[in-house]
């Protein structure tokens, strides 16, 4: 399969893996509209050049160029990323730090992780692997420390009570 087929592919698969996820949490605009930037030039074009079938091609973008376009492209646009809430903080004496994501974003977020972990690991896939993937490099993450919680709470449950419990915990006390 080449690498446009094979890009294209993916990411369709993972967007509507994800819009799946969202409209059983009740997150239906966020699913319509989830990485739509994907297909946008900066993005595809590299996905296309850097596609490797499983992992995301920004890193081979990024080890290739010192910096991936369309990552910066991406985060840029699409609130369900923590980096897109990362700024200059008072508290903090203008030190760059997380912003508190609204809890839509967070639950988006969690959809979005648990479908990459599923695209690119296939029929590894565990409900734990979202958690594991997210426990290997925590102390990287620039994030406020409720949307750290609630990601994690979300991970956690997840892993220990399964899909289910997880998007109807979701839809029952974080969609408002």
């Amino acid at each position: 399969m080449s690498s446009f087929w094979g890009h294209l592919k993916t990411i369709t698969a993972h967007k509507l893996r994800v819009m799946k996820y969202c409209f059983r949490a009740g997150l239906y605009r966020q699913g319509l509209l989830h990485d739509m930037s994907k297909y946008s030039p900066v993005e595809f074009w590299a996905g296309v050049k850097y596609f490797q079938g499983d992992c995301s091609p920004n890193q081979a973008e990024r080890l290739d160029r010192g910096y991936s376009a369309a990552w910066l492209h991406h985060k840029g646009r699409n609130r369900h990323h923590l980096e897109y809430w990362i700024d200059y903080v008072p508290k903090l004496d203008y030190r760059m730090g997380g912003i508190e994501m609204p809890v839509r974003y967070v639950a988006e977020m969690f959809c979005d992780r648990v479908a990459a972990c599923q695209i690119y690991q296939k029929e590894k896939y565990t409900d734990a692997s979202p958690w594991e993937y997210y426990a290997k490099s925590p102390d990287r993450n620039i994030i406020h420390p409720n949307t750290r919680a609630l990601l994690e709470k979300l991970l956690l449950m997840l892993r220990d009570e399964g899909e289910d419990a997880a998007l109807r915990y979701i839809r029952e006390h974080l969609r408002k």
